[in-house]
């Protein structure tokens, strides 16, 4: 026996069970009630069976002569099931799981018979097989060796493919075993399409060994369905197997998602479809609550018109029904999915799939759902994908998603609502809100439906209620399955089963008994029933009791559970628990099962890690692809949250609202340009995990990418060994300039391709390129690769095969490189590339053809009747929203050549934002054309072009380009300079536009110019009239610049005025001026007056009209001059009565006068009224004064000053009254402000003073005072005033508050602001201000409370003997002052003959009782506190009497 490993063990798959079912596989019968079940052990029937035993199948091929010739490899059917230790019991098991999760077809199956092999058996044979067939190998490869030509033939299929119907998500494996000499080469076809398992690496593995051929699709998913081929091919010929394979999903007796049935003659065989879609849906973003359509145009060609293809709607991979929250339509050429009312659960990558027979096309995009506004602010968002996870009688298991918005504050808990189906009325489940986002239900109602809802709440209130679930019954699964009344699954096996009637049994103990699920608000039993039971319905009861006692409670003491699950409610969170059960029937209560491991009452799952490692990647200009690293040990998860934030602004919102359960998501919906940090969290029944640290800022722009392949590969010109190809440009240049193209090519022989070499190995800018070394007459195929400054992009797809040898046509080959610009509304101007191949003559010009890019082939139209022979052509007239397609037709002598390939379908309209070619003449001539973009990228660039081709004399133009304006300037423009112009902007979305310069327009530019820089004489001032002494008119002008051949004619009326006593003319050529002089205006002289000059070539002319009332003005102005000239020849004022206010506040009332003598006499009145001269009247130097000092309010008055001789007199008033004496108040205002000096601080001792001196202070002057520029609003503690002539501000017992910056406006009588003063009261000057007014405060304060002698007490105190001595003075001082009485400076005490008082602490007392000359003497008071000490001294003298001293004597 070899040793070889059997290839089964090198991959780790088991195929050691044949291809036929194992006698595992059973099945049961079953019969009406009242007769008896009986079962056949399919084992035993097989040993007692009188037919023989069936000999073991031979694996050899053999031909017609019984000659040995390959080996047999069978079609294994299931990988599944492993032959090691496959039990009775886990099939058991297995098929019980199998039966819950599906309903698998069972029409159309064939039945094989099986037979039993062992393990033993199966391993020994399958060895001895491949031992086999590596022999049968090695022999027939040394008989080929030996003797290659007799063995050379057509590859022939052993074995041939066979098809298979699987399950979504498994794998399939189709087989085949060829001969063939030379060894065929074997390719695997989808559809007809060739397999490259290296570009999927992972979803096909294709193998070859041994003659055995194996194509291997795993994870089948729908797209899968497919017509599969297989073909070999060698020198001798090539055949071909065909097989099917169907992939199907679970979900129930009838495939929904089978194409539904075709009605009408459909003729579709024998065509090839071709799909495509257009008018795309974007990316998307709805609210919650809104209604949302998403639509694709699909275009099917050839359009048959019963042909219905299968259209689908998938939502992050899953196929959507029809149903209230999903409407679709299907129009004939438009697949509409309407959304009715946006969920969250709405969210995801949305994809439209639509099929034919000859394959498939889709589109997709992702759709986001944002919270609607939350009915209370700072509520949460609703939770999401509510579901019934299980559902019996007893309970149903409510799960939901956690919300990505929180509202600001943390989620306290969720409640469930509850809703019977029928009803409109809504029940809470839950008294308090729960944290686990699963919840038991109970108190249903058995066999009635429910709906289900979840909603959200935390500090600031609830949110909004989820999407309802979909119904569910509350019946055991058992009880629901008899109802739908379905068949049973197929499992793949068929168990035969025998029961007795066990009447009067007691049931046995149920089996496997455990805790499936445990939190703190509840804990779920399951188990299985046990082996043996009586034939009437088993029920069970459920016990409990406390971790470490035997004190067994019943929990279900009422009712019996039918199904085998419970859940349990109301127990003590912290504590340990055991539970069993026990089954029960009408025979009685059986043993308890073996009871569970102790279970503590709490949540078993914990919320997941915080994920890591958060990198944004630039992707789009509005999105960012974030990956990060999944969450450590986290268990059960369900997604994660993606948050993003503007760097700075610390406002984070959700780029999901529906968790996605993989490490990278696209963020889209962001502002270009912004800059955005990320992070993510997880989340799973639990809760939310902690936020991951934030990633780096990145710039939202689109990411730098290679391009997308170029297309449209054709042959341009083909000779005996070289070929031209041209290509078309990348539909996506990945966001930089294509730097070039790289080409490769190989040599196609009998359709086997050969390998790709290549043609060039430096890029090629052009999209054209000769392929050299070729041999003549073979095939070959081309592929082109665009390279960029991110790299080479991927080759575009083989071209068709070409044939390489020498045109020898007589007409041109096809024009090349097709490009549309200046798309308009209307128009747009199309180009192209001369063919490469000329045929027999030169082309001398081209036809242009259109149609509509929906039209028929015959609706190709000429637009041009004669040849054109520029390489661009402008269509004109287009229909505005239509799209065109276009064609090129080149020409010679001999004929018209092969039309171009067909141009991309271009829109006529005109975007948004189109800027145009503008001409320009600037004023010195200069002829320039402009445009602008405002659709630039940093990347763009202005190309500008001169009938469409580039400009390389740059000597006639200058280019200049700012910012987004560009212009070109022409040097010496001239007739070389005529032709189109156009500019393109790169890197837009086609911004481009051109300007024709024609003959005509380039001699009207050059007029233009010619008059810029040639211009007309420039006037100075045009024509003016102005009034001369004695009332003389004077009509003047001046021109700017004029030489000495200038003339100047003088016209009135069209009548030219000549030199004479009416018309006085001068032309002064050295400063311009040009006058004519009029003694005075007659009624006759109404009319327009013209000044026409030229000089040389240049002339000019200005006109004044003088007609209606502006004559009659002038002609009143001259009169009135006139009449002043007389006025002037007597005393006379030359400048009428008016004031000044001189710097010391004085205000003067002046008048300049003229033409007096001394004889002229000058008399001032107020209001009417004479004024005295004693007023200080003043008459010196033309100039009367007269001064009025500190002026008031009752200065105010109409002044009037009269002149008069013998000559005659004059007169002038001034009204200073009303707004002319507030006039004058505010110059004198002003005056005083100016005088003001700047504001400084000073300290008083009730606080800190801001002052200003002015010169004099009026008492009608307006002051404000600010404080931080707002008026001060005056207090007892804020007081203004003056003193004199200081305007100061008073601040009282300052604080820190009142530091900041101080003004002093003073305003004027206009009531607008005047002249600020300002000072800041902050840092050291308000500190020492501070410290000053404390001192000064302490000072005044001592001053004040220190210790004082009011008086009372006199300098000498002269009394006789024997009398009473009585002072008293009053004291003050606050605290009360100590009081000491001296005499002779020695401290006295009171005592009977002296007594000293302090009465009431404000008098002071001093007695002597009855004095005596020893009394005499000097006394004093002393009084002190601690603010200080005074004293007061007063003489007593004693004196006796003179009779008194007699008589002592």
């Amino acid at each position: 026996m070899s040793t070889s490993v059997p290839f089964y063990r090198k991959y780790g798959r088991s195929y050691d069970r044949g291809y036929r079912y194992q006698s595992g596989s059973g099945y049961s019968v079953r019969t009406s009630a009242g007769t008896r079940t009986r079962g056949l052990d399919r084992s035993s029937q097989s040993r007692s069976d009188p037919l023989p035993k069936r000999a073991n199948p031979s694996y050899l091929a053999v031909d017609r002569e019984n000659q040995i010739i390959g080996y047999v490899v069978p079609v294994f059917r299931t990988s599944q099931e492993f032959a090691a230790g496959y039990s009775d019991e886990s099939r058991l098991r297995n098929t019980a799981t199998y039966m819950e999760r599906r309903d698998m077809f069972t029409s159309g199956l064939e039945m094989e018979r099986s037979e039993q092999i062992s393990r033993k058996e199966t391993m020994r044979e399958s060895a001895q097989r491949i031992s086999l067939n590596k022999t049968l190998y090695e022999h027939e490869e040394h008989f080929k060796r030996m003797n290659e030509d007799s063995l050379m033939h057509v590859p022939e299929f052993i074995i041939k493919p066979r098809s298979h119907t699987v399950w979504e998500k498994q794998c399939v494996r189709l087989h085949c075993t060829i001969s063939g000499w030379p060894d065929p080469r074997v390719v695997w076809y989808k559809n007809n399409v060739a397999i490259d398992h290296l570009a999927n690496a992972g979803k096909y593995k294709i193998e070859s060994k041994y003659s055995v051929h194996s194509l291997e699709i795993n994870k089948c998913d729908f797209e899968d369905t497919a017509q599969y081929r297989v073909s070999a091919m060698n020198v001798k010929g090539e055949v071909s197997a065909y097989a099917s394979v169907v992939v199907k999903r679970f979900k129930g007796e009838v495939d929904e998602f089978l194409p539904a049935p075709r009605h009408g003659p459909v003729s579709e065989y024998g065509i090839t479809f071709q799909t495509n879609i257009v008018d795309n849906f974007g990316v998307s973003f709805g609210k919650e609550g809104e209604t949302m359509s998403l639509g694709c145009t699909v275009i099917i060609y050839p359009a048959l018109h019963h042909y219905q293809p299968e259209v689908q709607w998938y939502r992050d991979g899953v196929l959507l029904s029809p149903s209230k929250w999903n409407h679709m339509h299907w129009s004939g050429d438009r697949a509409t999915l309407t959304l009715t009312h946006l969920n969250k659960e709405d969210e995801g990558l949305y994809t439209l799939r639509v099929t034919t027979k000859s394959g498939y096309k889709s589109y997709s995009a992702y759709v986001f759902v944002r919270d609607a506004e939350a009915e209370v602010e700072g509520a949460p968002g609703a939770p999401l994908d509510v579901c019934c996870l299980d559902a019996n009688k007893d309970y149903i298991i409510v799960s939901w998603k956690q919300p990505a918005v929180d509202g600001g504050s943390s989620i306290l808990g969720y409640f469930v609502d509850r809703c019977e189906v029928g009803t409109t009325h809504w029940i809470q489940c839950n008294d308090t809100p729960i944290k686990f986002a699963r919840f038991p239900v109970t108190g249903l109602v058995e066999g009635r439906s429910y709906i289900f809802r979840v909603r959200a709440v935390n500090q600031s209130g609830m949110s909004r209620p989820s999407r309802v679930s979909e119904p569910v019954a509350a019946m055991d699964p058992a009880d629901r399955a008899r109802m739908r009344g379905n068949t049973a699954p197929w499992t793949g096996q068929i168990i035969v089963t025998e029961e007795e009637p066990a009447e009067g049994i007691v049931p046995g103990r149920p089996q496997e008994l455990q805790v499936t699920e445990a939190t703190k608000n509840y804990l779920v039993l399951s188990w299985k029933p046990p082996g043996e039971k009586g034939l009437e319905g088993v029920m069970y009861y459920v016990e409990k009791c406390v971790s470490g006692t035997d004190s067994w409670q019943r929990v279900n003491t009422e009712i019996p559970v039918k199904s085998p699950r419970f859940a349990l409610f109301d127990l003590a969170e912290g504590n340990s628990y055991c539970f069993r059960v026990r089954c029960c029937n009408a025979a009685g209560v059986g043993e308890p099962s073996d009871p569970t491991e102790a279970t503590t009452v709490g949540d078993k799952l914990d919320t997941p890690s915080a994920p890591s490692k958060v990198v944004p990647t630039r992707n789009t200009d509005t999105s960012v692809v974030v990956s990060w690293e999944a969450s450590r040990d986290a268990k059960e998860l369900v997604g994660y949250y993606i948050e993003a934030s503007v760097v700075g602004s610390n406002i984070w919102e959700p780029c999901n609202n529906k968790p996605v359960n993989v490490t990278r998501f696209i963020c889209h919906g962001l502002t270009t340009g912004e800059k955005y940090v990320f992070r993510v969290r997880a989340v799973n029944a639990a809760g939310l995990s902690p936020f991951s640290p934030e990633s780096e800022p990145v710039e939202v722009k689109a990411a730098i990418a290679s391009p997308a392949p170029p297309y449209g590969i054709s042959v341009l010109e083909c000779v005996r060994d070289s070929m031209v190809l041209g290509w078309k440009q990348p539909t996506f240049i990945g966001g930089a300039d294509i730097s070039g193209y790289f080409v490769d090519y190989r040599e196609v022989v009998d359709g086997v391709e050969g390998k790709w070499q290549e043609a060039n190995i430096r890029a090629v800018s052009e999209r054209a390129y000769r392929v050299t070394d070729l041999k003549e007459n073979k095939k070959y195929q081309f592929q082109v690769r665009a390279a960029n400054i991110a790299g080479v992009g991927i080759p575009s797809l083989p071209s068709d095969t070409f044939l390489c040898e020498e045109w020898t046509i007589a007409v041109p080959g096809p024009p090349h490189d097709l490009q549309l610009r200046e798309v308009r509304g209307n128009s747009m101007v199309l180009l192209w590339k001369s063919p490469v191949y000329q045929g027999r003559d030169p082309v001398n010009g081209f036809y242009v053809d259109m149609k509509e890019a929906e039209a028929p082939e015959e609706a190709w139209r000429g637009l041009n009747t004669k040849v054109t022979e520029n390489s661009f052509f402008k269509v004109k007239n287009l229909k505005e929203q239509e799209s065109y397609v276009f064609r090129v037709r080149a020409q010679n002598q001999a004929g018209v050549g092969k039309s171009s390939d067909i141009s991309e379908p271009v829109q006529a309209v005109t975007k948004p934002g189109t800027k145009e070619i503008l001409v320009d003449v600037d004023d010195d001539g200069v002829i320039s054309l402009n445009f602008e973009c405002a659709n630039m990228t940093p990347d763009s660039k202005f190309v500008w072009s001169k009938n469409y081709e580039d400009m390389d004399d740059s000597s006639r133009l200058t280019m200049e380009t700012k910012g987004n304006k560009s212009k070109v300037t022409f040097n010496s423009p001239g007739e070389e300079d005529i032709g189109i112009y156009s500019c393109l902007v790169t890197h837009t979305d086609g911004a481009s536009s051109s300007y024709t310069i024609s003959p005509e327009e380039m001699k009207r530019l050059l007029e233009i110019s010619h008059d810029h820089k040639f211009p007309t004489i420039p006037l100075k001032s045009d024509l003016a009239v102005e009034m001369l002494e004695k009332g003389r008119v004077r009509f003047w002008l001046q021109a700017e610049k004029i030489s000495a051949n200038a003339k100047v004619d003088y016209v009135f009326n069209d009548n030219v005025m000549a030199q004479g006593e009416k018309y006085k003319m001068n032309f002064d050529k050295n400063t311009g001026v040009v006058e004519l002089i009029m003694e005075s205006l007659m009624p006759e002289d109404e009319g327009t007056f013209t000044f026409q000059m030229q000089d040389g070539k240049a002339t000019n002319q200005s006109s004044l009209v003088l007609i209606g009332e502006v004559f009659k003005d002038l002609q009143k102005e001259s009169e009135f001059q006139r009449k002043e000239w007389f006025r002037k020849q007597g005393p006379h004022f030359i400048e009428y009565l008016g004031y000044e206010v001189t710097p010391e506040c004085c205000v003067v009332l002046k008048c300049k006068v003229g033409n007096i003598k001394k004889e002229t006499s000058a008399l001032w009145y107020k209001d009417g009224r004479e004024i005295k001269a004693d007023q200080n009247l003043g008459f010196t130097e033309g100039v009367l004064k007269l001064e009025i000092a500190q002026i008031s309010k009752k200065d105010a008055g109409v002044y009037e000053t009269v002149l008069k001789d013998e000559r005659g007199q004059d007169t002038s008033k001034l009204n200073l009254t009303d707004q002319c004496f507030k006039d004058l108040m505010s110059e004198v205002f002003n005056y005083i402000a100016n005088s003001s000096t700047p504001l400084k601080i000073t300290s008083t001792d009730q606080g800190i003073r801001l002052y200003t001196f002015v010169s004099y202070y009026n008492d009608l002057l307006p002051v404000t005072w600010h404080y931080k520029d707002s008026a001060i609003a005056f207090s007892d503690r804020l007081k203004s005033g003056v003193v004199g002539d200081q305007l100061w501000l008073q601040i009282s017992e300052p604080t820190e508050k009142d530091m900041g910056k101080y003004a002093i406006e003073f305003n004027s009588n206009d009531g607008k602001g005047g002249l600020r003063r300002t000072v800041e009261l902050s840092g050291q000057a308000y500190e020492d201000a501070l410290a000053e007014f404390k001192r000064l405060k302490a000072a005044a304060i001592a001053e004040k409370n220190r210790a004082r002698v009011a008086g009372g007490l006199p300098d000498v105190v002269t009394i006789q003997e024997g009398k009473a001595l009585n002072l008293t003075c009053n004291i003050s001082g606050e605290p009360l002052p100590q009081v000491t009485w001296l005499k002779n400076d020695k401290e006295l005490t009171s005592d009977e003959h002296c007594i000293l008082r302090l009465e009431s602490g404000k008098f002071a007392s001093f007695t002597i009782t009855a004095v005596s000359t020893a009394d005499t003497g000097k006394y004093s008071i002393l009084v002190k506190n601690k603010y200080g000490t005074e004293s007061a001294e007063f003489t007593v003298s004693v004196f006796i009497p003179d009779e008194v001293a007699a008589r002592k004597k």
